[in-house]
C-alpha cells in the first residue's frame, strides 16, 4: 500500500505485500470455474511456519519446520522469508520437536512475542501460535500444506484463505451441477457473499436471485411476501401482488435464517419444494415455480426439529448437501488481508497499520466474524483521520471488540473494580484455579481468557497478581 510512515516501529515503507496469491484480476467466477474440485493433500501433517504480515504489509508465505533449528534475524539465509530490518541480527531459533513447537527468544532488542506473551527463554506448544518478531506476525501451524496448496487471495472485494478455499472450490461444484444447497454459518461469516459466488457460478446467474431475511419478515406477513397474494385476498389487497417464490422463478431464491419460519409456513414451503407449484392467498388455482433453493442459518436445525420448532420433513427437504463456512477465527490468515482491504477502501489519505493493530486483531474471536472485522477497522480508520494521523494502532481498537459479549461484559465489572478498589470481587478466582486454566490450554493467554469467559487484559491483571508465569506453570508456587 502507498504511503506507509517508515518512521515508526510496526509500521515500514514494504515492497509489495509477500504472497502466494497471484488472482488479483480474475473475476471469483473465473477463479472457481476453473479451480480443480479434489483439493485433498497426500502424506501427513507438515508442521511449519507462515508469515502472516511483515513490514505494514499482509503476507502468506509458508516455511516447513523440523528439529533442526531455523534461525530467524537480520542475518537469517532462508530464501523462503522476507528479512525484516526490525528485527536483531540472530532474533529468534525455532524449531518442531517431539510434536512442539519450540521457540527460542536469542536475546532480541525488541523481544519475541507469542499470542502477545513476551518468551523469557523458551516457548514450547503442540497448539497453533501466533508469533511477533519485530514487525513480523507467524503462524505457528501444525500443517501448512493448505497454504503452500492455496495460499490467500483476493479476488473482487473477497478474501479467500485455505479453508474457505476449499468451501468455495465445493460451491462451485454444487453450482455446476445445478444443485441446490444448504450453507450453515455463523452471523457475519459470510453467507450471503457465498450465495452470490453460488448464484455466479450456476447455470442460472443470468436470472433472478431473490434473497429473504426470514428472520426479518414481519410477523403475520410471511405467507402473502413468499407466496403472494391475489386482489381482495385481505382486506387492503386492492391488487394482485408476486411472492418471493414466484419472483425467484427461473434463478435462485435464498432463504437466509430459514429456522424463523414459523411451522404453517413450513408446511407450505415444502409443499411448494414437493410439487414445484405455488398457491397465492386468495387464489384457488397453483401456478408452477421452478427456481433453485440455497436455505441457510447460523441455528443447528437438528436440535430445533428436535424440539418440534422446525419440521423433520422439511428439514430432509433443505439440508443436504451442507456447506458449512468456516468463522474467522479458524481462518485468521485473512484478517491481515481483510484489515489492509477495509484500510484501502475507506482511508481518504494513505493510512499505514502498525503492527500492534493487526496483533491485536488476530488475538480475539471476533463472534461477529467478518463482517464486525470490517465495522470495527473501517471505525479505527475514521478515527485515526480525525486525529489527524498517519498509523492505525492498537490503540485504535476498543478492548471490546472483537470479544464475546461475556467477555465484553466481564471487562465492565473489572474496569469498574478499578474504579472502586476496595474490597475483592465476587468473582475473582484463586491462584490454583488461574493455574489450571492455563495449564488445560497449554499456557495460552488468549484461549485461557476465552475459556474463562474474561478479557486477555483481566487475565493478565490476575496473573500479575497472583505471580502468575506461563514459563514457570510447572513449577510449585513460592510459600
Amino acid at each position: 500500500m502507498p504511503g506507509r510512515n517508515s518512521e515508526e516501529h510496526g509500521a515500514s515503507a514494504a515492497p509489495s505485500p509477500p504472497t502466494s496469491a497471484g488472482a488479483a484480476t480474475r473475476t471469483l467466477r473465473e477463479t472457481m470455474l476453473n479451480a480443480p474440485i479434489e483439493v485433498t493433500d497426500e502424506g501427513g501433517p507438515v508442521p511449519g511456519l507462515v508469515l502472516l504480515h511483515s513490514r505494514g504489509a499482509p503476507a502468506c508465505v509458508a516455511r516447513p519446520l523440523s528439529a533442526t533449528p531455523l534461525v530467524l534475524g537480520r542475518e537469517t539465509d532462508d530464501e523462503a522469508l522476507p528479512v525484516d530490518p526490525n528485527m536483531s541480527r540472530r532474533h529468534l531459533e525455532l524449531r518442531h520437536l517431539g510434536g512442539d513447537f519450540c521457540v527460542r527468544d536469542l536475546g532480541s532488542r525488541n523481544g519475541t512475542f507469542v499470542d502477545g506473551a513476551q518468551v523469557c527463554d523458551e516457548h514450547r506448544s503442540a497448539a497453533a501460535r501466533v508469533l511477533r518478531a519485530g514487525t513480523s506476525i507467524f503462524l505457528l501451524c501444525p500443517d501448512i500444506r493448505p497454504f503452500r496448496r492455496f495460499g490467500v487471495e483476493r479476488i473482487e472485494d473477497m478474501v479467500l484463505g485455505p479453508s474457505l478455499s476449499v468451501t468455495w472450490r465445493t460451491l462451485a461444484q454444487l453450482a455446476r451441477a445445478g444443485s441446490n444447497v444448504f450453507l450453515r454459518g455463523e452471523s457475519g461469516s459470510g453467507k450471503e457473499r457465498a450465495v452470490q459466488a453460488f448464484h455466479a457460478m450456476g447455470p442460472r446467474s443470468g436470472r433472478p436471485l431473490v434473497a429473504v431475511n426470514c428472520g426479518a419478515v414481519p410477523e403475520g406477513m410471511a405467507e402473502r411476501l413468499l407466496f403472494g397474494t391475489r386482489r381482495g385476498a385481505y382486506s387492503g389487497a386492492a391488487s394482485d401482488a408476486e411472492g418471493y417464490v414466484q419472483a425467484a422463478d427461473g434463478g435462485l431464491l435464498f432463504l437466509d435464517e430459514v429456522a424463523e419460519l414459523d411451522l404453517r409456513i413450513q408446511a407450505k414451503l415444502l409443499r411448494v419444494l414437493e410439487t414445484k407449484q405455488v398457491l397465492p392467498l386468495g387464489e384457488n388455482r397453483p401456478q408452477q415455480v421452478d427456481f433453485l433453493l440455497c436455505a441457510a442459518t447460523h441455528k443447528d436445525l437438528r436440535a430445533a426439529v428436535a424440539r418440534g420448532a422446525f419440521r423433520e420433513d422439511l428439514y430432509f427437504r433443505i439440508a443436504r448437501p451442507e456447506v458449512v463456512l468456516p468463522p474467522l477465527r479458524e481462518r485468521i490468515e485473512e484478517i491481515p488481508w481483510l484489515i489492509d482491504t477495509v484500510v484501502q477502501q475507506t482511508a481518504e489519505r494513505p493510512i499505514a497499520v502498525h503492527t500492534s493493530f493487526v496483533e491485536a486483531c488476530l488475538s480475539r474471536p471476533w463472534p461477529g466474524n467478518v463482517r464486525e472485522l470490517i465495522v470495527e477497522t473501517r471505525a479505527a480508520v475514521h478515527q485515526v483521520q480525525a486525529e489527524g494521523r498517519s498509523t492505525l494502532k492498537h490503540s485504535h481498537l476498543p478492548e471490546r471488540a472483537g470479544m464475546h459479549f461475556e467477555a465484553a461484559a466481564a471487562l465492565d465489572s473489572a474496569e469498574y473494580a478499578a474504579q472502586h478498589p476496595p474490597g475483592k470481587s465476587r468473582g475473582t478466582p484463586g491462584r490454583a484455579e488461574i493455574v489450571a486454566a492455563l495449564r488445560a490450554q497449554d499456557g495460552n493467554v488468549s484461549a485461557t481468557a476465552r475459556a474463562m469467559g474474561v478479557h486477555r487484559t483481566q487475565l493478565r491483571r490476575w496473573m500479575e497478581r497472583f505471580g502468575v508465569d506461563v514459563q514457570t506453570l510447572d513449577q510449585p508456587a513460592a510459600d
